[in-house]
């Protein structure tokens, strides 16, 4: 069982949720990703969704747009299907991030990906591999995002951002396996992504991604 099965968790998934809407400065880098996304996808897919918090975002200035929301926690999946209960255009769909996205769709099946503070739970490799793999799925011009909790440069950096966040060090998730932007954002473009950058941080927040090429 890896670390992220904690997440299985009903206590730990809704201590989650708690501090979720509470993050500093998440608004913003949700922002950046509705601004990204173009207002003509018509087939989204949210890794790690969650309670549905940001593909409902998406929804909002795309309504007609189709929506696959995917979460290992129980709890996070009755939420989600909770908060879209009256939208038949979003599926909400059990999925550990370990784990192949080949399940999720066809080959080219999706307009955008997203993720938000969800990548970061897996190792290094799989970070790597799944990048790949969202490319797969894109279709031509199709767009990856990733609103993600990112490492810091130094250890008194990573303990700043806690104390940013009014916490320490003692209250950090023990899931998180945080990797620099910059080797994230190098893996994009040699996976074949175009228009990559970061496009918005604050300490260890950061919003990154690109373009599949048509």
């Amino acid at each position: 069982m890896t670390i992220l099965k904690e997440y299985n968790s009903a206590e730990h998934a809704l201590q989650y949720l708690a501090r979720a809407d509470k993050i500093a400065h998440r608004t913003a880098g949700e922002a950046v990703v509705l601004e990204l996304v173009p207002r003509t996808a018509r087939r989204m897919l949210d890794l790690g969704a969650g309670d549905g918090r940001l593909l409902a975002l998406l929804k909002i200035d795309r309504p007609d747009a189709h929506g696959v929301a995917t979460d290992l926690s129980p709890t996070m999946l009755d939420a989600a299907r909770a908060r879209f209960a009256g939208d038949a255009a979003v599926q909400v769909v059990a999925h550990d991030l370990d784990a192949p996205l080949d399940v999720l769709g066809d080959t080219g099946a999706f307009d955008a990906v997203v993720s938000c503070f969800a990548i970061h739970h897996c190792s290094h490799a799989r970070k790597r591999a799944l990048y790949a793999e969202v490319f797969a799925l894109l279709a031509p011009g199709g767009v990856f995002y990733n609103l993600e909790h990112v490492a810091s440069p130094t250890p008194e950096l990573h303990e700043a951002f806690f104390a940013a966040l009014g916490m320490t060090l003692a209250d950090e998730d023990r899931s998180n396996q945080l990797l620099d932007v910059e080797t994230q954002v190098g893996w994009l473009r040699e996976i074949g992504f175009t228009q990559v950058d970061c496009f918005w941080k604050w300490r260890e927040l950061a919003v990154f991604g690109g373009v599949k090429p048509l």
